[in-house]
């Protein structure tokens, strides 16, 4: 038997509120919030999830974590790292100025960071360059999506977006090999003002997506690509493009600005509200790939300070009595991979990447890290003769980047 239940309104027999309104276009209005599972609660337009979901893949969307620049700016070098988890790629050099929070400008309600660029040096982009702002989020943490097979799963892009130019930009998702590329295309319709962007994206149904430690999805975002760098924006293709055809070249204009924050990257076809995740949940995301013995808000250098540094007791090391300082370093997350390690001396005047003796510039001339796995290393010394018995200093960062 079919049967059809027609009414108007749905409420509560001890409530003179209504719950549900239908109308006759096949809408229902919820009278306050509407709850799903115990997981989902919908309030006045935010959508309020268990903190289980952990929905959004983009680890630091809202640039808080700045391990290696606190804050600083700098000029933006191919292949190098800005705020924690996003890379910089260019075919040229010296066009960009990067930080968080460059220029100081107000970031957009909610949000405290921002990272931004300024170009430096303008320039007329060829067929083949391109200057790139990248997340690569790794393969574990986009299993679930099922991309390259036919139960591929849609995912919405969200971010915040200011630029001192206007028109269509640029970005695309590429699979790790690159050789799958989705490029898309947002618009900036006012300049010097905030906007949100959502972009949906199908996907892919086919190519090679890596579900390991590898990278898993490239998150790109276009600062200017060459006409061989970029394709048709909507649609999945079997090439490497990182942008769209016709898209603004920021760095084609002199002290051009472009600031971006609240990236979200999550399965489904609607954008939701930003995730928030607490500083200590964001900083330990974002150890996984970097992490340092400096302070927080201290940028690695030689000569700094002994704050944080490791300290290591000179030990006999062999049979004719040298003498080297160790110290094992316990990462504070375990890391994606086993990482590479940079040594940075911690006393005035000491040699660069070397112990040094509490502080003083007595220092030793063969320091290195051993027996690294992606929970900890040795940090020693290769036999010199050292005095015993005091202790020694020495500062470290580690970095296993996809």
């Amino acid at each position: 038997m079919t049967a059809t239940l027609q009414t108007t309104n749905i409420q509560n027999a001890a409530s003179s509120t209504t719950n549900l309104a239908l109308d006759t276009s096949g809408n229902v209005t919820v009278g306050s919030s509407l709850t799903a599972a115990n997981n989902i609660t919908a309030t006045s337009g935010t959508v309020v999830m268990a903190s289980s979901f952990l929905r959004n893949k983009i680890i630091n969307g809202a640039m808080v974590i700045d391990q290696r620049n606190a804050g600083a700016s700098f000029t933006a070098t191919n292949n190098s790292y800005m705020v924690d988890r996003y890379v910089y790629y260019a075919t040229q050099a010296s066009k960009f100025t990067a930080g968080q929070n460059l220029n100081s400008v107000t970031p957009p309600a909610g949000y405290s960071n921002y990272l931004g660029f300024q170009v430096s040096s303008s320039y007329s982009v060829s067929s083949t360059d391109y200057f790139i702002c990248e997340q690569p989020i790794e393969g574990y943490n986009v299993f679930d999506l099922a991309w390259g097979t036919a139960n591929a799963k849609t995912v919405t892009l969200s971010f915040q977006v200011y630029s001192s130019l206007t028109g269509t930009f640029g970005g695309s998702l590429q699979n790790s090999a690159q050789n799958r590329s989705y490029p898309f295309t947002y618009t900036i319709s006012s300049a010097n003002t905030w906007t949100s962007i959502n972009i949906t994206i199908t996907g892919d149904t086919i190519g090679t997506w890596v579900t390991n430690n590898g990278v898993g999805i490239r998150v790109n975002f276009s600062l200017g690509a060459g006409s061989s760098a970029s394709g048709t924006a909507g649609s999945w293709a079997g090439a490497n493009y990182w942008s769209a055809t016709g898209a603004t070249s920021v760095v084609g204009t002199s002290s051009a600005t472009f600031y971006i924050t609240g990236v979200q990257l999550e399965v489904g076809s609607v954008a939701t509200p930003f995730e928030r995740r607490q500083y200590g949940q964001e900083l330990a995301l974002s150890q996984r790939y970097y992490c340092k013995t400096f302070s927080i808000g201290t940028v690695p250098a030689d000569n700094t300070t002994t704050t944080g540094a490791l300290r290591g007791t000179a030990r006999i090391a062999n049979s004719s009595g040298q003498i080297e300082p160790a110290a094992n370093w316990k990462f504070p997350v375990t890391m994606r991979t086993a990482p590479t390690i940079t040594l940075y001396s911690s006393g005035t005047g000491s040699t660069t990447g070397q112990w040094n003796n509490d502080g003083s510039t007595s220092y030793s001339a063969n320091a290195r890290s051993q027996f690294i796995s992606d929970n900890n290393a040795d940090i020693n010394n290769a036999g010199v003769v050292l005095t015993q018995g005091v202790p020694w200093q020495i500062q470290a960062a580690a970095t296993a980047e996809l």
